[in-house]
């Protein structure tokens, strides 16, 4: 029964992200063993997306086909049941196939009173799915997918803009690289790619970056081992091109982990004087180390609190600081679609509180006459605009330099890219000068 305990990991997956609030990424690795084939590790990934980014219309017809809500201790048959809907629905999963391996997952998860329920759920769902897919599309949160305290925001905040938003969260996203410069030219990587019959073309803004037709195994590409390039959405590429580094300059990558734009600065720069790379994550400031080992490139790698400097600064000023900040990723759903499932407005206001925190705290740090750029992930106006404003208003030797591109649009002191704009993720770019 293999498919069939590939649904109960993905089960065990979603229980994970769900119930204890773990990164889907992490959950994923956690619950799919290294020795676990190929297609089924395929299957588990996209039963575990393809729920987490359909979740609220699911839940809006599960909720119409039981007849009493399942008992909380019973969340692993509720997801089983998602999981049901997802593959009648959105995959090439034979319906037979999926009532039948869906129920049987059940056995695996140790419900076997389950698999009756879940036979009898999903074969009533064929029956009336007309009516329920009708039903969804009179309801906002079946209908766009996302959550309605998220909607409203971006009804609020993007009122030209929000339907493409919220339909750019429910796309897949596309393979995005970035070519290291020091290893390679954009144009030797497409013509090796085109060699190996891998359709590529070049990004429309970063200078490095490059977009595969199709998502393939990176570890798969030809120059990935050597260090030729990273994956890296083109919007994050933005942030060292923005940063303007010159020969000897000392750079800061706040929040650096996993180091992408720590890469890309080294890549890009490597008459800078120093980049120091800093997070407070010890396990990812490992894969910091990795990622750069593989690229060639070296750091000064540091682990601690970026908004507490007396524990960590030598007291030497940056002529440039990118505080790639913390935020509430609602830029990049369509690649993280778990977003929509544990991300809360309380959370969003603490995120908040903690941007502003870590500004006031980097700011003493930027020598007179340097640059911080201000980097989120985030289209929310209070973690972009408004944290700019309200920094910039308690301190009058900050000056804004709006990046003067081709890309995003004008957001208070610096410029917006909203998702699927140009193919990228929604990210935010400011740039502050200290006079």
């Amino acid at each position: 029964m293999a498919g069939a305990t590939t649904r109960a990991a993905a089960a065990q997956v979603l229980v994970a992200v769900l119930r204890d609030q773990v990164h889907l990424g992490s959950a994923l690795q956690r619950f799919v063993p290294e020795g676990f084939p190929a297609r089924d590790t395929a299957l588990v990934q996209e039963l575990c997306y393809g729920v987490l980014r359909f979740r609220p219309r699911l839940e809006f017809w599960l909720a119409r086909l039981l007849q009493r809500p399942l008992k909380a201790q019973d969340l692993d048959v509720h997801v089983l049941l998602l999981a049901g809907l997802y593959q009648l629905t959105e995959t090439r999963v034979p319906s037979h196939a999926a009532v039948k391996e869906t129920a049987e997952a059940c056995r695996y998860v140790h419900k076997e009173w389950a698999v009756k329920l879940v036979n009898a759920v999903l074969r009533r769902f064929e029956r009336e799915q007309e009516s329920l897919r009708a039903a969804c599309l009179q309801d906002a949160v079946a209908r766009y997918l996302h959550p309605d305290w998220f909607m409203r925001k971006m009804q609020a905040q993007w009122p030209l803009h929000w339907q493409a938003i919220l339909e750019a969260g429910n796309q897949r996203p596309p393979l995005s690289l970035r070519v290291n410069r020091r290893a390679a030219t954009r144009a030797e990587l497409l013509q090796a790619f085109a060699v190996a019959g891998i359709a590529a073309h070049a990004c429309s803004f970063s200078a490095d970056g490059m977009v595969l037709a199709k998502p393939l195994d990176v570890e798969s590409l030809p120059g990935f081992a050597t260090g030729k390039f990273s994956v890296q959405d083109e919007a994050a590429q933005l942030a060292a091109e923005l940063l303007q580094v010159q020969p000897g300059m000392r750079v800061l990558d706040a929040c650096a982990a996993p180091g992408g734009k720590t890469g890309h600065l080294l890549e890009r720069y490597p008459d800078a004087g120093e980049v120091v790379a800093l997070d407070n994550d010890g396990v990812r400031m490992h894969k910091v180390r990795d990622n750069l080992r593989r690229l060639g490139l070296t750091a000064t790698l540091c682990t601690a609190d970026a908004a507490r400097p007396h524990d960590w600064w030598d007291g030497r000023f940056f002529q440039r600081i990118l505080l790639d900040a913390p935020c509430s990723a609602s830029g990049v759903i369509r690649r993280h679609p778990d977003i929509k499932s544990r991300r809360t407005p309380a959370q969003v206001s603490a995120v908040v509180a903690l941007q502003a925190q870590l500004l006031a705290a980097l700011w003493p740090l930027l020598a007179p006459g340097g640059k911080l750029l201000y980097a989120t992930c985030s289209l929310l106006a209070e973690e972009n605009a408004q944290q700019l404003a309200a920094f910039l208003a308690g301190h009058g030797d900050a000056r804004p330099v709006m990046p003067q591109a081709a890309w995003g649009m004008p957001a208070g002191a610096g410029r917006q890219i909203l998702p699927g704009q140009a193919g990228m993720d929604g990210f935010y770019y400011a740039v502050v000068e200290k006079s």
